[in-house]
């Protein structure tokens, strides 16, 4: 059997299981989800502990060993014109889609009052951190880490990129001795902690059903009205803007058949769709576009980190489905150039995004006031975000696997 089927499997048994814990209201059953529950903690904390010596080490031998450092100049720049492309596809797709989805969804006033009054306590948090999100020039300031090794600690994955990106290319201007020297270091560094990432992945079905069953049992079967209607429209736009641009996109730009793509993605959407972090995926993202897709080695080393620390479609569709969703609950009527102004505000915002579980929520502040839709909607979204917040990370890896065998097509590996 192999390893997909078997996530598959545990991850449907996982959500079986926390239903039952949440419909039979047993305590004898309940008391398994504290036990269970820091098993999905332990796995996405040893994923996350690869993930910096995985991107620093890839992305600094992607780069030495590009033909030149034009290449990468080359890669990096028809990758930012394809992510504003596509984000902004996604933005625009979801403007269009979800008002007429939404306009249909009937809002009971007293469950809409209730939801308000739930609305600020929940976005106190989050208001926090989207404060400093606002702050585009501190965010481009901070694109240059002062001390490399704190923004490792921090997390900060973008700065931490650009780092390694000038390591590199300094790596390639030495002379040979040191060049080799260096260059075999960090081969090792990338090559030892894809070897803990294998080891990891092979628990995956534990993972994954140890990150279901709390998922489930709180969630329930119950959901009301508006809050279940945001939930499908939101996780219904990403599934199918996936299917009708992302596969589609890989197929025809990328020259590959849907059905192998498909297959080499599944895995990666798997670990995206239970632990909600698009840079717990990126080392499945990784071995699956050097063992199954075949890309380029400076495309799978350096692409796919930069895409999964900046490139997130699931965002784009996630934040303005959001704040349509906050404007019908509301009561405000967003015209064509309220829709423009979320659009837009969107496809800059999400370069800052944090990959994070509900990272996209904190991130929607700037188009919810370009917007006029009350900030304090972001708490109601925020209460009820954790099945949204998987198909959003499940598009992110889907965008970013299918934008690589885009940036691939034409790219030859100088191996």
């Amino acid at each position: 059997m192999s390893l997909t089927t078997k996530v598959l499997i545990a991850l449907v048994a996982g959500l079986a299981t926390g239903i039952a814990i949440s419909v039979l209201d047993l305590p004898a059953l309940a008391r398994l989800v504290p036990v269970i529950e820091p098993l999905g903690t332990l796995w996405i904390n040893a994923i996350r502990m690869t993930v910096i010596p995985l991107v620093v080490g890839s992305i600094i031998v992607g780069v030495t060993a590009a033909p030149d450092p034009r290449t990468i100049g080359r890669v990096g720049g028809r990758a930012l014109l394809l992510f504003v492309a596509l984000l902004l596809a996604g933005a625009v797709f979801a403007a269009l889609v979800s008002p007429p989805l939404f306009a249909l969804l009937p809002i009971d006033p007293a469950a809409a009052d209730a939801l308000r009054a739930s609305a600020s306590q929940a976005a106190g948090t989050a208001g926090e951190s989207a404060q400093k999100l606002t702050r585009f020039s501190q965010w481009v300031i901070d694109l240059v880490p002062t001390n490399p090794v704190k923004a490792a600690a921090d997390g900060a994955l973008l700065p931490l990129i650009i780092f390694s990106v000038a390591l590199g290319l300094a790596i390639g201007r030495i002379p040979a001795e040191g060049r080799d020297v260096l260059r075999r270091f960090f081969t090792g560094v990338a090559d030892s902690a894809l070897t803990m990432v294998r080891w990891v992945l092979a628990l995956a079905p534990i993972g994954v059903f140890a990150l279901s069953v709390p998922l489930a049992a709180r969630l329930g079967l119950s959901a009301a009205g508006a809050l279940l209607g945001y939930i499908v429209v939101t996780s219904a736009v990403c599934v199918v803007f996936g299917l009708v641009v992302m596969y589609p996109l890989a197929a025809i730009a990328g020259r590959i058949s849907m059905a192998t793509f498909a297959r080499a993605i599944l895995p990666a959407q798997a670990v995206a769709f239970s632990a909600r972090s698009s840079l717990a995926s990126l080392p499945a993202m990784m071995d699956m576009a050097r063992t199954r897709l075949a890309l380029p080695e400076h495309v799978a080393a350096f692409f796919l980190p930069l895409a999964a620390s900046t490139f997130r479609i699931g965002g784009a569709l996630g934040i303005t489905t959001g704040i349509v969703f906050i404007a019908r609950l509301y009561g405000i009527d967003l015209g064509p150039s309220q829709l423009a102004s979320i659009v837009l505000t969107v496809v800059l915002t999400t370069f800052s995004i944090p990959g994070i579980p509900a990272g996209s929520i904190v991130a929607m502040v700037p188009a919810m006031m370009a917007a006029g839709v009350p900030v304090e909607g972001m708490g109601v979204l925020l209460a009820v975000d954790t099945v949204p917040d998987m198909f959003r990370t499940t598009a992110n890896v889907t965008g970013d696997m299918a934008a690589a065998v885009v940036i691939a097509r034409g790219e030859s590996d100088p191996a």
